[in-house]
């Protein structure tokens, strides 16, 4: 069927009244986009095991709805993509495409870009060099052989494939690096600032080609058109840097913090002036992504304003209409074109000049700025990321009638193809060094026990925002020792690496204070306000600070985690629970940053190199804002001692905070009721392998009499050092959950301090069978950290660092009478018990 595009009615009166919603623009636009975003995700989902870009995806499922696959049925073609439509999703995916490259531009910081020196920068310029010669090259090549190439004039058609062979994705490379951890690393750095450098020089040959294109038909046009246009570009980048850019810096000012209300008009000002620069830059003869692109270079990148903006817009704009520009590229793609082994030729020609030029210029560059071998070939690799820039690129030759079908769709692979080999190869030659620390503490009680004075106390406390900082800065002042070691603290901000616009800049911020760190952060309001409190906290003398942060995924940002624990010698990481309990006048609020930081939680507890405790804050340090040490106690902690390794560390930790004069320490030991010794609690695995719901026990084979020896011993030390210091009670076990909570909510105590118990005593061991609310807490812990118990205090669970006891299963508990039934089970294979006795 065939329409004319003036008839063409925006949305119809409905199937009862005899409209088809298809012949009509709106109705159509709403089916085609919804058959994109859906293909869209499943093909994001599928190549997420292959740590894939999400433009990959988005890519290849326009390729897949385009004439390549389902395309090939007529009837589908003409139906969901009709040639009428093309126009109207191509617009609404330029606008996302004009308000993405306002994005871009917010993520390159020029500032950043001129500290890189002059390693990044001779890279970036080498790395774009030989690769644009080389496409000049194959640009002769693709004349001589593809059929109506010859058609353009050779000076825009040389420039558009230099551009296409010798572009780096700047957006794409960076979430490439942070998913291969390589953010911090001297690769990471320079090819983030070498790619940078590679953006900026990217759009101004762009604009060259643009401006060579003309208008595409062919014609010939006088030189000085050309000239004009790239005058004109000139003159507007250097309006918009001089004048514009001091203008928004006023701006950001009016809307800093400290005025609390961002004044919508500034924002909708902004945002117009993005459509007004893309009028501009196209009225000038420049694609109209240019003027956005340049509009966001002259935003400040610190403060608040950016953010909201960003927030404004980006998930819209990355979410919804970028998807369709990238489809509506792979809809123009033809694979079918690629026909012959001629075509294939040329294909594999463009491929291999593509990755040999990028690769070997900036691998050739780099040894001579000494880098390693490895490091060279890993930046060579990372550099030659294509994707989405080259996309646009791509679709503006095609646009302008600078490349026809075949040669389109000849590039759109080399781009999929070089961006997809990107991450298995850098994964394949270069993994960066993380090996073992030199020393062998791992926990609080090896650090008690050498004889040196000068050993310092080393702590790693994560944080997930603001909110942390009191009852991190409260309890490390509470473990700093006044006699004992000096206390090196390392703090580390998680961030979750997501395809939002926020996470790049979030990158530009904390490019250089990862691995290794540094003693501030970048410019900021969260780094500045969190510097400026830990700055001050380390002024009281034996506490040296590092800030850091971490930006990864939430399934992999435990590796981070670690890491900095082996390379940093940590003694014990400091985790926040992913509940934090807030007071709003007689009211307290539970506020929950989500599941997914508790799974963190439990891959650190499962793998850390070092002893861990993880932070219920219920207001612990609010009261107290100054760190520094009172004459009256400013705080009260409760030591629970049960028995076992884990409260062996809470009670190492306990005899730490009691050197502190401000911090009056109370430890309540439970001991068994009399003439229950053997009566004794038997564990065996749990049907359900659940840990969800069901506490899990370490499997290692454990001495009981040698763990009593060892508890008595532990206890003995404590009150023959800390005597008169501390107040120490004995609590014979009568109704354990009952007993437990009553200190939890009688409001005595500040901070209540548990062992998880991985080895649990019988005391404990009798609460194996309780329905878990956080598993990963242990059976004490998880009683106070429970939502609906009324416990005021906040709760510190520690689990003690040993290799031979990091094997953990579900358990359920066993009725002593029934023990010898299951131990003959247990010999003829059913499984393995353990008697806690």
């Amino acid at each position: 069927m065939s329409f004319n595009i003036t008839s063409i009615k925006t949305s119809s009166n409905g199937a009862w009244q005899g409209d088809n919603p298809l012949n009509f623009a709106f109705p159509l636009l709403i089916v085609q986009t919804t058959l994109i975003l859906v293909l869209s995700c499943f093909l994001a989902f599928l190549l997420k095991p292959l740590r894939q870009p999400k433009v990959i995806a988005e890519i290849v499922g326009g390729i897949l709805l385009g004439p390549s696959a389902f395309g090939r049925s007529k009837d589908y073609l003409h139906r969901i993509f009709p040639s009428w439509s093309m126009p109207v999703l191509e617009t609404v995916a330029s606008i996302g495409l004009l308000f993405f490259l306002f994005l871009v531009g917010l993520e390159l910081d020029l500032s950043s870009i001129r500290r890189s020196g002059r390693k990044a920068f001779g890279i970036a310029f080498f790395g774009i060099s030989l690769p644009f010669i080389c496409g000049i090259g194959v640009a002769f090549v693709l004349r001589k052989t593809v059929d109506g190439a010859d058609k353009v004039g050779y000076g825009q058609f040389l420039v558009f494939m230099g551009v296409a062979l010798s572009i780096t994705a700047f957006p794409v490379l960076a979430r490439i690096l942070a998913e291969l951890k390589l953010l911090t690393t001297q690769v990471g750095e320079i090819a983030m600032a070498a790619a940078a450098f590679n953006d900026v020089a990217a759009w101004i040959l762009l604009a060259l080609a643009i401006a060579l294109a003309g208008n595409g038909s062919g014609e010939h046009k006088s030189p000085l058109i050309s000239i004009w246009v790239l005058l004109s570009g000139v003159a507007f980048v250097v309006f918009m840097l001089l004048v514009i850019r001091p203008a928004m810096k006023w701006v950001a000012r009016r809307c800093s913090p400290e005025r609390h209300v961002i004044d919508e008009a500034y924002i909708c000002l902004t945002l117009a002036g993005v459509m007004v620069s893309g009028f501009i830059t196209d009225l000038i003869g420049i694609h109209s992504i240019f003027g956005a692109f340049i509009f966001g270079l002259t935003i400040p990148k610190e403060g608040e304003f950016a953010e909201r903006l960003i927030e404004r817009i980006e998930d819209f704009v990355s979410g919804l209409l970028l998807p369709l520009y990238f489809a509506s590229s792979g809809l123009k793609t033809d694979v079918a074109k690629i026909s012959g082994g001629r075509a294939w030729g040329l294909l594999a020609l463009v491929i291999s000049t593509a990755c040999a030029g990028k690769i070997i210029g900036t691998f050739a560059v780099a040894l001579m700025f000494s880098m390693p071998v490895r490091e060279s070939l890993a930046l060579g690799v990372l550099m030659n990321t294509k994707g989405l820039v080259e996309l646009i690129v791509l679709n503006i030759g095609k646009e302008k009638k600078v490349l026809n079908d075949e040669t389109f769709a000849i590039l759109v692979l080399m781009a999929l193809f070089t961006t997809f080999i990107t991450t298995p190869i850098v994964l394949a030659i270069y993994k960066p060094a993380r090996g073992s620390s030199a020393l062998p503490r791992r926990k609080l009680r090896d650090l008690t026990n050498t004889d040196k004075s000068k050993d310092e106390l080393r702590v790693l406390a994560c944080l997930h925002g603001l909110s942390n900082v009191p009852s991190i800065i409260s309890l490390i002042e509470s473990t700093r020792s006044t006699k004992k070691s000096q206390l090196k603290l390392f703090i580390m901000h998680l961030v979750e690496l997501t395809e939002r616009s926020s996470s790049i800049i979030m990158v530009h911020r904390a490019r250089r204070n990862g691995l290794p760190f540094i003693n501030r952060l970048r410019r900021g309001e969260w780094q500045d306000r969190v510097a400026g409190a830990f700055q001050a906290y380390s002024q009281l003398g034996r506490v040296s600070v590092r800030p850091t942060t971490a930006i990864s995924a939430l399934s992999t940002i435990h590796e981070d985690i670690c890491h900095v624990a082996e390379t940093k010698r940590v003694t014990m990481i400091v985790l926040p629970f992913h509940k934090q309990w807030k007071r709003e006048g007689e009211q307290q609020t539970v506020e929950n940053v989500g599941h997914g930081w508790r799974l963190v939680n439990q891959r650190v507890l499962r793998s850390a190199p070092c002893s861990v405790a993880v932070l219920v804050d219920r207001g612990f340090g609010n009261e107290a804002q100054s760190p520094a040490p009172i004459s009256t106690t400013a705080h009260r902690v409760c030591i629970l001692f049960f028995g076992g390794p884990d409260d062996r560390e809470a009670l190492e930790l306990g005899g730490r905070m009691a050197e502190h004069p401000a911090v009056k320490v109370v430890v309540v030991r439970f001991v068994e009721k009399d003439g229950l010794e053997g009566a004794g609690v038997t564990l065996r695995p749990s049907a359900s392998k659940s840990s969800e719901k069901h506490y899990s026990f370490s499997t290692a084979k454990m001495n009981s009499e040698k763990e009593k020896e060892l508890d008595e011993a532990a206890v003995a030390e404590f009150r023959s050092k800390w005597d008169g210091m501390t107040e120490y009670i004995e609590k014979t076990a009568t109704s354990v959950v009952e007993e437990v909570l009553g200190l939890g909510q009688c409001g005595d105590y500040d901070l209540i301090v548990v062992g998880k118990g991985r080895f649990p005593s019988p005391i404990v061991a009798i609460l194996a069978d309780r329905q878990a609310e956080h598993a990963e807490l242990g059976p004490i812990g998880d009683l106070l950290a429970s939502s609906d118990r009324r416990v005021s205090s906040s709760v510190l669970v520690i689990q003690q660092h040993d290799t031979a006891h990091m094997e953990e299963t579900p358990v359920a508990k066993v009725i002593q009478n029934d023990f010898d039934k299951l131990k003959g089970e247990a010999s003829a294979g059913v499984g393995e018990i353990s008697k806690v006795v």
